[in-house]
């Protein structure tokens, strides 16, 4: 290769073909490359080789191969003092093969009833056959197929060198069972296009007529030509010198505070119900840089021109606009595309804060992470390849720009915009905002950040600030993973790892590598490999942005057109049907609420007063002509509590009065309230019930006199509780009394009175005015009544009283 290098044959008119069959991978590796040789006989070796196709043998892939190989090389060293400088020729593993075929063909000839030594039933036993070891072999291997002279039907693979690395990589593979040839990439011509059959003068130039003078004026005008193209180079990229001056001058990338509005209307920050108001919305341009666990941030915008922008603040106490930096600053204004969000700088002393910032285009629907994270958002499966095909869209016109890189992607630097369009952000102004500084080792968010990062980076103790296209592709297929199963960033199966774990398992690489969770039956099996492919070990083995949007709009192409319209109101009609769908779980949610409500106010107020106070009227107090009012508290309360906890005193309350509630549910009573152990009840309102009110009462007090004879004190057994209960019928006014906890209040001489006939009765005894008497025996004769006489009251005097004793089997009605 070098005499050809010498006599300029490598310039793309000649293309070399070089047979290593028994090398193997040893061709994919530097062959041009001689140690014991000059630097610069080398470099000419390796400009020659350009040229240079090499077909060698199809060896093995798979970390089982690898191990394989490593085994050999412990052999050979240990036992035979030989060690490998690259990787194990092939060959040895055909030696393996070939073992195999041999036991298998002396199988076949044992079972034929042949001999061992019988070497053509041996060989006819190999012929035309083909052999599948893949059980056997520990490693993944094509079939081994033996044709009718007894040739093997290998595999072979067409390296060709990679210009910028120097190392042969495979570009086709030929398969001989199959006998098919498979191109995995373009082959690098020297000359951009494969050399002709045969030159065009042929190759003893006797094609091409001998015009001395032909060939004089050709070669004046291609000299000139070449002037003339040289001259419009060079003036060429004079311009673009100048052009590149004037516009990092002009900066216009730069806005001033004085056409920054601060806005402080209430911006929606979130898809679902999360809403923000102030000068601060969500922030949908944020990294999860300034994320700890589940805590809200917010951003703040402004009106630039009548546009929204998030305005973020650098932490910088000061910006030095250094040429690299103006560069960086003209690239992010001049790069401009759907699916990525366009930013600007203010590096002004004088704004809102003393610091510099960076305005964005406001994306209202906050991040892709806001949005995987909300259960009230349905994603479809056309919706999550939706979002995908936006991310590699964005990331593929990102790496084919003059900012090449991304460097820091994670769902929470994929925003969506109001049209459901996703951008990406964050990108390109690396020497401005130094993600690293101020970060504790230690703290949450600082591994979190980490989740997305590819496993080379992490570790290399000094990566790129920029970070690299393969870490780009690692990035996404977290993300990706993300989309699909919206279990949050780096989701593994029952397992509850911190971020620094799971960051730190990924460094440690091994086998097999760690990554989230994939379950086959979760989406499409293409879809699923390309995630797998995406997050490899290898960078190498990564597809670049080009290749995922081939695969990606493959998979989308039943909803994705050429249409840019078609597309928008495709998202608006999903989004349209998220909110319908959200609406209608709100509104339903808001109606169990209020009914849960309303039952609450029913259990407070009568329900026709709560009535009227839900419907906003005003409740006017309201007379009652006759009702009839019951009063009962415990006996020796007050000695009781002392001899008891708060907390027993409480348990007692309930129990008895929530057993006393069931009863009085089977009468025509209203209960008004309860007060420590005073317990009181009406009959004839907020209703009127005729003369009925004495008979519910009197049906009711003996029902809760059976219910405290047999009551027992939880944390005192052995004490019997005593109930003292009294009565009185008569005329009383109702209404509800404040504003804040509104109470239903009786008012009047009788309420007074049945206190009075309580305080004045005796244990486990009914209590009964003279006036509910007279309504009992005049309308319900049943009720037995035995007169207690004369007893003195306070404000009454001596008035005759009544034992309440039961009633008659028959009730007369």
């Amino acid at each position: 290769m070098l005499a050809a290098e010498a006599l300029d044959m490598v310039g793309g008119d000649y293309a070399f073909f070089n047979m290593e069959i028994f090398n193997g991978t040893s061709a994919s590796y530097n062959s041009w490359y001689n140690a014991s040789d000059t630097d610069k006989n080398n470099e000419r070796a390796k400009k020659a080789y350009d040229a240079v196709l090499t077909v060698t043998t199809r060896a093995p892939i798979g970390d089982q191969y690898r191990d394989f190989s490593n085994e050999v090389k412990e052999v050979a060293l240990h036992k035979f003092d030989f060690e490998y400088e690259a990787t194990v020729n092939p060959f040895v593993s055909s030696f393996f093969d070939a073992v195999l075929v041999y036991a298998a063909a002396l199988n076949e000839t044992l079972r034929q009833n042949g001999s061992i030594t019988d070497g053509e039933a041996i060989f006819n036993n190999i012929r035309n056959r083909t052999f599948d070891f893949n059980k056997l072999l520990p490693w993944e291997h094509e079939n081994i197929t033996i044709d009718a002279v007894g040739d093997r039907k290998a595999d072979y693979s067409l390296m060709d060198m990679d210009p910028e690395t120097g190392i042969f990589e495979s570009v086709a593979t030929y398969y001989g069972e199959k006998e098919t040839v498979t191109f995995t990439k373009e082959i690098h011509w020297p000359g951009g296009m494969p050399p002709k059959d045969e030159p065009e003068c042929g190759f003893d130039g006797s094609r091409c007529p001998d015009t001395t003078d032909s060939m004089t004026w050709n070669i004046v005008t291609g000299v000139l030509a070449v002037l003339v193209v040289f001259m419009a180079i060079i003036s060429f990229f004079i311009y673009r010198h100048f052009k590149l001056e004037a516009d990092l001058a002009s900066m216009t990338w730069w806005i001033s505070w004085d056409y920054v509005e601060m806005t402080d209307d209430v911006k929606c920050c979130k898809f679902g119900s999360r809403v923000s108001i102030g000068k601060y919305s969500h922030s949908s341009n944020v990294s999860v840089d300034s994320l700890v666990g589940n805590r809200q941030v917010f951003i703040r915008t402004g009106r630039f021109k009548g546009v929204t922008v998030a305005i973020k603040r650098i932490n910088k106490d000061r910006v030095e606009l250094t040429r690299p930096l103006l560069i960086q600053l003209k690239r992010m204004k001049d790069l401009q595309y759907d699916h990525l969000v366009r930013s600007s700088a203010c590096v002004d002393a004088d704004g809102p804060k003393p610091s510099p910032t960076l305005s964005h285009q406001y994306c209202p629907k906050g991040s892709l992470q806001d949005i995987l994270e909300n259960d009230d958002v349905k994603l479809d499966a056309m919706f999550k390849i939706s979002l995908m095909h936006d991310l590699v869209k964005g990331m593929s016109f990102l790496h084919s720009s003059e900012i090449r890189t991304h460097g820091n992607l994670k769902s929470s630097n994929c925003v969506v915009d109001s049209r459901f369009v996703l951008k990406i952000t964050d990108f390109g102004l690396n020497l401005l905002v130094d993600n690293e500084k101020n970060y504790n080792p230690d703290r949450y968010a600082f591994w979190r950040r980490k989740l997305w990062t590819a496993p080379e980076l992490l570790r290399n103790p000094f990566p790129p600030q920029e970070g690299t296209q393969k870490g780009d592709v690692y990035s996404f297929a977290i993300i990706a993973h993300e989309i699909i199963y919206r279990q949050g960033a780096f989701w593994v199966k029952n397992e509850d790892l911190s971020p620094q774990q799971i960051v730190e398992n990924v460094k440690n690489g091994g086998y097999p590598v760690f990554r989230p969770t994939i379950e086959d039956d979760t989406a499409e099996e293409e879809l699923l490999q390309m995630i797998k492919r995406c997050w490899a070990e290898e960078p190498m083995e990564r597809p670049d942005f080009q290749q995922l949007k081939t695969i990606i709009r493959r998979l989308n192409k039943d909803n994705e057109s050429g249409n840019i319209l078609d597309n928008l109101l495709s998202r608006m009609e999903q989004y349209a049907n998220n909110l319908e769908v959200l609406v209608q779980e709100r509104t339903a949610d808001y109606f169990e609420e209020k009914r849960k409500c309303e039952e609450l106010l029913y259990q407070l107020l009568p329900k026709s007063v709560a009535s009227q106070l839900i419907e906003g009227k005003s409740v006017m107090a309201e007379t009652y002509d006759c009702v009839t009012i019951y009063f009962s508290d415990i006996v020796g309360f007050t000695s009781l509590s002392a001899q008891s906890t708060p907390l027993q005193v409480v348990d007692l309350l309930n129990d008895l009065y929530t057993r006393f509630d069931a009863i009085i549910e089977n009468f025509d009573v209203y209960k008004v309230e309860t007060i420590g152990d005073a317990y009181m009840v009406v009959s004839g309102l907020p209703v009127r019930n005729g003369t009925l009110h004495a008979r519910e009462i009197a049906n009711m007090s003996l029902a809760l006199l059976r219910e405290v004879e047999t009551f027992t004190i939880r944390h005192r057994p052995e004490d019997k509780l005593k109930l003292r209960i009294g009565m009185h019928t008569g005329p009383c006014v109702a209404g509800v009394v404040g504003l804040k906890m509104p109470r239903y209040c009786l008012f009047g001489d009788t309420v007074n009175t049945a206190s009075r006939m309580e305080s004045n009765g005796q244990p486990l005894k009914i209590h009964v005015s003279s006036q509910t008497q007279q309504v009992l025996a005049q309308h319900y004769p049943y009720f037995q009544l035995d007169c207690r006489g004369e007893v003195e009251m306070k404000g009454k005097g001596k008035v005759t009283t009544f034992w309440l004793l039961g009633k008659s089997d028959t009730e007369v009605q």
